[in-house]
């Protein structure tokens, strides 16, 4: 094959891996979405695929067969995820996955599933090489993803403290934050600004986990701190004749509102770290926070009925603050 054809044929294989973390992106992360809409293309493509594998990673543990041995494999010679020694960065951990499933494609042995997990690790094989991510974020995600996964040896569902479950939101939603920090940019040094990018993602982590307590109870999982908890009254029990009941009562809506407050000072902790980052980014980053955020006020107007409803924000409230970011997107 001429060179020039060669070229054009990766080119366009990576356009459709990217173009398919995009749909995931769109069709999971409405709110991620939207305001990566703020970000240039290049920065809109890296962010998609991210997500993309992050998504792809978290399926795996919810729906997975034998989740285990995906992310825990005995030989690693079929596994398509960046898992590994820490020698072996991801990047080539993923170059050897694709040039795999590339023989799998030619041959025509595989499915619909497999050509999507493909193209995310495509994308995110080449967002990895162009903004230089370092992979021991990777590896840090992955062993949080672990913690979920039965049959590994850090598996577990419930969480007695903040501080247990912070051990766990370090891999399960800092690490992703600080995966973004170079795709994003700063300007000061990334150390400087890494703090308040793991604490952003901790916060929306938190907030995940207080909108899906009831989803999080139906997979046998509860993520709120017990120990939290049990200063209301609150056990698990509670919680469980709550979501039977489809009605949050009153010792559960006040823990329900300590942690919402506790989740609210993660968010103020988190926000200077905006103005550390590459000023054409900030708007699409305040976009999600502030949005994000929102969720927690839609808890406090549906009194807390986390068992009955899952709170979101509306496509109009949505519209209007992405509108207003890229308002400021312009004038920068």
């Amino acid at each position: 094959m001429p060179i020039a054809d060669r070229t054009d044929q990766q080119a366009t294989g990576l356009d459709a891996a990217y173009a398919s973390c995009r749909r995931i992106a769109a069709e999971h992360g409405r709110t991620y979405y939207l305001a990566t809409s703020l970000l240039s293309a290049p920065r809109r493509r890296a962010v998609h695929a991210l997500y993309a594998f992050a998504r792809m990673v978290d399926d795996i543990v919810d729906h997975a067969g034998d989740p285990a041995r995906v992310l825990d494999p005995r030989d690693g010679a079929d596994v398509a995820l960046p898992v590994g020694p820490a020698a072996i960065s991801p990047a080539q951990h993923l170059d050897l996955v694709e040039k795999q499933l590339r023989l799998a494609l030619e041959h025509g042995d595989i499915d619909t599933a497999d050509l999507r997990r493909h193209q995310i690790l495509t994308a995110a094989a080449d967002t990895i090489r162009r903004y230089d991510i370092a992979h021991t974020h990777f590896w840090t995600f992955l062993d949080a993803m672990r913690m979920d996964v039965p049959g590994t040896a850090t598996h577990r569902t419930r969480y007695a403290t903040m501080t247990e479950l912070r051990e766990y939101m370090r891999g399960s939603a800092a690490a992703i934050g600080l995966q973004l920090l170079p795709v994003l940019g700063t300007v000061v040094p990334v150390a400087e600004a890494e703090p308040a990018a793991a604490a952003l993602g901790e916060a929306f982590q938190l907030t995940n986990f207080l909108r899906d307590v009831a989803e999080d109870l139906d997979r046998g999982r509860v993520y709120l701190p017990t120990e939290e908890l049990a200063a209301f009254g609150v056990d698990e029990a509670q919680l469980r004749a709550c979501r039977a009941a489809g009605r949050t009562d009153p010792r559960v809506r006040r823990a329900l509102a300590h942690l919402i407050a506790v989740n609210r000072d993660i968010y103020r902790r988190a926000d200077p770290g905006i103005e550390l980052l590459d000023p054409r980014v900030r708007p699409a980053i305040r976009t999600a926070a502030t949005l994000y955020a929102e969720i927690l006020g839609r808890i406090e107007a549906a009194e807390y009925q986390v068992f009955r409803t899952r709170a979101t924000v509306s496509p109009g409230r949505r519209i209007i603050v992405a509108a207003k970011g890229f308002g400021t997107a312009r004038l920068r």
